[in-house]
C-alpha cells in the first residue's frame, strides 16, 4: 500500500520560501511521476507540479513556472516542491500524489500540508 507523507509547510510572508517535502512508501516508485496539487478554501483543487521517479523530468502550472521547482531523492524516496518568491495566492492545503507512468490519474494521495502566505 503506498503511503505518501508531506511535510514542510507552515506561514511565511510574501516573497519568501518554503521547501515541502513528499516520503514515499509501500512500493517500488520507479515507474512513477509524482504530482503537486493545492486547493485554496473555496476553490478546486489545482495541479502544480509535477516530476518522474526515473529521470526527473518536471512539468509546472504557468502560475509557479519560474518560481517553484519540484525534485526527488531516489534514495530516500522523496520529493520536494522547493517554493520561492512565495505569493498570497500560493496559500492552499498543498497535497503530493503518485500516478503510474505517464497517466494523468493519480491513484494515491497524502494528507497535505497547509501553506500560509502572508501578505
Amino acid at each position: 500500500q503506498v503511503r505518501l507523507v508531506e511535510s514542510g509547510g507552515g506561514l511565511v510572508q510574501a516573497g519568501g520560501s518554503l521547501r515541502l517535502s513528499c516520503a514515499a512508501s509501500g512500493r517500488t516508485f520507479g515507474n512513477y511521476a509524482m504530482g503537486w496539487f493545492r486547493q485554496a478554501p473555496g476553490k478546486e483543487r489545482e495541479f502544480v507540479a509535477r516530476i518522474t521517479w526515473s529521470d526527473g523530468y518536471t512539468t509546472y502550472a504557468d502560475s509557479v513556472k519560474g518560481r517553484f521547482t519540484a525534485s526527488r531523492d531516489n534514495a530516500k524516496n522523496t520529493v520536494y516542491l522547493q517554493m520561492n518568491t512565495l505569493k498570497p495566492e500560493d496559500t492552499a492545503v498543498y497535497y503530493c500524489a503518485a500516478a503510474i507512468g505517464s497517466s494523468a490519474i493519480y491513484n494515491d494521495w497524502g494528507q497535505g500540508t497547509q501553506v500560509t502566505v502572508s501578505s
